[in-house]
């Protein structure tokens, strides 16, 4: 039951998706930036972010990142490792070579390695959540092997252009809850 119901929920927040136009992908994360303004998040050092997948229509990070380099933070970006299902992670710098891999995914090459205990913030992509912080994602599962690396502290914060999902999501034991998700309209806190 648990994963037909993911799997209607990826369908169904993969076609709101396809239905946007650059320009309103531009502008919603434009508006999702300026709500992340509002959080008390922005005193910490070290902040994951993710580069969208644009054949996905995932949110554009770049306002993000402009804000994030505005206020001399560490940027940190992650390199998928499929045979194993996982996450290294990266500090951007001036010399960080980005190349998307074989599923659009943009990627750091190499550079300064960064352990995943030192994040403090995790910006995260979705493809649905509900009112209660739990989200889809692709559902092969990095986020959650990543966040079960982390400090039990660090701050998890969801980004999504559409309003949580009415329905409870079901969860297993490996899914990890977000703190916050913030969307073009509003900011919801599940802590």
């Amino acid at each position: 039951m648990e994963k037909s119901k993911k799997k209607q929920l990826r369908k169904k927040y993969k076609k709101l998706r396809e239905a946007l136009t650059q320009d309103q992908i531009n502008a919603f994360s434009l508006d999702i930036a300026n709500q992340l303004l509002d959080l008390a998040i922005w005193n910490h050092e070290y902040y994951h972010i993710f580069l969208p997948i644009q054949k996905q229509k995932e949110v554009n990070t770049e306002f993000l990142l402009q804000i994030l380099q505005g206020r001399d933070k560490q940027v940190v970006l992650s390199k998928s490792d499929f045979k194993h299902k996982s996450m290294q992670h990266f500090l951007l710098t001036d010399s960080t070579r980005i190349l998307e891999n074989e599923y659009g995914i943009p990627e750091p090459q190499k550079g300064i390695s960064i352990d995943s205990e030192l994040l403090d913030v995790i910006f995260m992509p979705l493809l649905a959540y509900d009112k209660t912080g739990n989200r889809v994602g692709y559902g092969q599962g990095f986020y959650d092997r990543f966040l079960a690396q982390c400090r039990p502290d660090v701050i998890k914060i969801g980004l999504s252009f559409f309003a949580p999902d009415q329905d409870t999501i079901v969860t297993s034991k490996n899914d990890v809850k977000l703190d916050y998700c913030v969307s073009t309209k509003e900011m919801l806190c599940f802590k």
